[in-house]
């Protein structure tokens, strides 16, 4: 893999991991469309280790404020918005898998993040703070952010969207959303890592300065996209992103259709 293919897939990662429209669907859909075939598992890791840099790095005060304070009622709100994911994670592991290498269903899942979405911009402005939020709309939240593990189904989209639905101001639910990305990023990475460990680090046949390239544009990007969307959020309309991941599931399909993806 070259330093440019390494650097647009480390961008691409960053800004959509964080945008609501989806990071790993768009990762496999431009691995496809450029013939991409040696990104491997290496490349994948330290890119959402790049994504788990940026999102760090911008809420540094929350996670101090969480370490010194780890009994705290956030500690909780993260602790049952993770868990189901978790669940869900472990017990579809292979379906999720098989799904990430066919990109069979990528279209429809654009389509569903864009629905999701649009949904949730039609519920007037929420009135609760995090400090109103209860263990149940964790859970809701968590659940949504399991089926988003899905390549196309954007965890960001989902997880506003499902904060909003439960009745979260617009800045809470963008807040909880991105703190909720760390542990799950944080999961992810342990994941790779452990089968990292069983094939062996130099599986993915690539150089490391490539690698680092992709990982620091990762990071870089990311945390650009956080503070985009915290701004964003506040004041405009998410249903922008629908529009466009209408358009890109749309398109694919019909691509499938006629056989050309």
């Amino acid at each position: 893999m070259s330093y440019i293919e390494a650097i647009i897939l480390g961008i691409i990662q960053g800004l959509t991991e964080f945008l609501p429209i989806s990071s790993s669907g768009h990762l496999v859909l431009v691995q496809k469309l450029m013939g991409i075939k040696e990104a491997g598992l290496l490349l994948d890791t330290l890119l959402h280790l790049g994504t788990l840099v940026a999102v760090v790095v911008y809420f540094w005060e929350d996670i101090i404020s969480l370490l010194r304070r780890p009994w705290q009622r956030l500690t909780w709100l993260l602790f049952w918005g993770t868990l189901p994911t978790v669940i869900i994670a472990l017990l579809f592991k292979d379906l999720f898998e098989e799904l990430f290498a066919s990109g069979s269903t990528l279209g429809y899942e654009f389509i569903a993040t864009g629905l999701v979405i649009w949904l949730a911009e039609r519920f007037r402005e929420g009135y609760k703070r995090l400090d109103d939020m209860t263990i149940f709309d964790a859970i809701v939240v968590g659940l949504l952010q399991g089926v988003a593990i899905l390549p196309a189904i954007s965890r960001s989209g989902l997880t506003i969207a499902g904060a909003l639905f439960v009745g979260l101001k617009r800045n809470a639910a963008a807040r909880y959303s991105f703190l909720l990305s760390i542990p799950a990023i944080l999961g992810a990475v342990v994941l790779q890592v452990k089968d990292l460990a069983k094939t062996g680090i130099n599986q993915a046949g690539m150089e490391i300065g490539p690698m680092l390239a992709g990982t620091l544009l990762a990071a870089i990007s990311g945390y650009l996209a956080v503070r985009w969307m915290i701004a964003l959020i506040q004041n405009r309309s998410l249903k922008y992103f629908s529009y466009y991941t209408w358009f890109l599931g749309i398109s694919i399909v019909i691509a499938q259709w006629f056989g050309k993806f």
